[in-house]
């Protein structure tokens, strides 16, 4: 990391609208600059003031979200071979809780531009009178919070979230605004944050590293493609990394022909109904086994059957003795696409993604590899991509994905706990199916 006298970042450029397009469409904001250079008189490069971010933690401690995003803005990352220092300055920082291992101090005393604050609403006015920063990061993610007993966990990103547009209002301006994950485990207040950030206007970009991370091998849905089926197969707990599942199946079905157009229902089966749906001779998809064979053999961390074999595949029967408590989350789309996750904790542990599309006999699949997860990699790497496209956000005004999907896909994970809570099966899902929108066409996936 660079020390608080390494050397300066370059300044930043004036932003032309396409510098500022480039950015949102490629997520490399070091390209953007580089391309706005040589598009620019010498005289037009203008630089601009630097973005004053304020950062909002629930913890910020070594591995946690908020030590993963807040330090690459402070102290940069590797990026396109180079290590690029975000044209953009962390001025102030809150967090909420500061268990063992926390890093506040040490952070503020590296970095003599950052002031801590006791109040979400002091960080964001410098301790003044009113709004002072340029943009807003908000992280709820680690830390010691409720879980229900339905197990969902507490975080409070609507709180911090509420806060803010406190300040917003108060203020008479509005800055654009990044939350990490899902918006709230809650859905009457995730549709509130949607809607409060309308009502602002202000730009609002949401969700997790998965839609954004590299992919092996490189695929993307063709814009305007007509899907037939769509299965992810990922790992993990309710309420959870089921989130990071649901944005990966999403990010692939949102560029299908006609667009995202809703989900009508919700469908969650768990146990050996999971099992059933996936073997035909029980009644199952023959289509449906393909996919998730497919994905099977797009993991690097499938657990082999068999003791000595790093190679050998599954059948149902030893795939059910590995996964002790699968899950399945079926959508339901307004115009008839089924795309379902497969939660399959201890056969696996990563995300990968499988399409079925019309008059194509191939399937075509995918694992978002999330780099640093894996034994022996330190650095998880996979922040880098979703903290250039926050970067870009804050440097053009624009969100470069819209924050739709993270509203659709939260509302799928709100009605699938609450089904498996009250062991139902199905629910209609009117709310969801009114979530319509557009995929950017240029892919935001990190190309390696």
């Amino acid at each position: 990391m660079m020390d608080a006298n390494g050397p300066e970042p370059d300044p930043p450029l004036a932003w032309t609208r396409r510098a500022a397009m480039g950015a949102m469409a490629v997520g490399a904001v070091g390209v953007a600059r580089a391309r706005a250079e040589a598009a620019q008189p010498a005289a037009e490069a203008v630089p601009k003031p630097r973005p004053r971010i304020a950062a909002v933690a629930t913890c910020y401690y070594k591995t946690s979200h908020g030590q993963g995003i807040i330090d690459r803005f402070m102290d940069g990352y590797g990026w396109g071979g180079k290590h690029h220092r975000p044209a953009i300055d962390v001025v102030s920082l809150y967090v909420d809780q500061r268990p063992k291992g926390d890093l506040t101090d040490e952070r503020v005393a590296r970095h003599p531009g950052l002031e801590v604050y006791p109040t979400i609403a002091e960080a964001l006015t410098r301790g003044g009178p009113t709004l002072d920063v340029d943009g807003v990061v908000l992280i709820g993610e680690h830390g010691d919070y409720l879980r229900d007993d339905r197990g969902r966990m507490h975080y409070p990103r609507y709180e911090f979230f509420k806060q803010v547009a406190d300040v917003f209002r108060k203020s008479g301006r509005s800055v654009p605004v990044f939350n990490d994950k899902h918006l709230s485990w809650n859905w009457e207040w995730a549709k509130e944050m949607v809607a409060t950030s309308r009502e602002l206007n202000f730009p609002f970009l949401a969700g997790s590293s998965l839609p954004v991370t590299w992919r092996i091998p490189e695929y993307e849905t063709p814009t305007d493609a007509p899907i037939e089926e769509a299965v992810c197969v990922g790992y993990g707990g309710v309420d959870s990394y089921d989130f990071h599942g649901l944005e990966s199946l999403q990010c692939f079905v949102e560029r299908r022909r006609g667009g995202e157009t809703g989900v009508r229902a919700v469908e969650v089966l768990r146990g050996a109904d999971v099992w059933k749906a996936l073997d035909p001779a029980q009644g199952g998809s023959a289509r449906t086994k393909a996919l998730f064979d497919a994905c099977l053999c797009r993991s690097f961390r499938l657990t082999s059957p068999m003791e000595g074999y790093g190679n050998a595949f599954p059948t149902l029967e030893q795939a059910s003795k590995i996964a002790a408590d699968p899950l399945l989350y079926r959508l339901h789309y307004n115009d008839g696409l089924v795309g379902s996750l497969f939660m399959m904790s201890g056969l696996v542990a990563d995300f990968t993604v499988a399409l079925k599309l019309a008059a194509d006999p191939a399937i075509h699949s995918t694992q978002l590899y999330l780099c640093g997860i894996s034994p022996n990699q330190t650095l998880p790497n996979f922040f880098s991509p979703l903290a250039n496209h926050i970067e870009a956000m804050f440097l053009t005004g624009k969100a470069p994905y819209p924050v739709e999907r993270t509203l659709l896909t939260s509302g799928v994970l709100c009605t699938a706990v609450d089904l498996l809570a009250e062991k139902r099966r199905l629910a209609e899902t009117p709310d969801l199916a009114a979530i319509t929108y557009q995929a950017p066409v240029e892919s935001q996936y990190m190309r390696s």
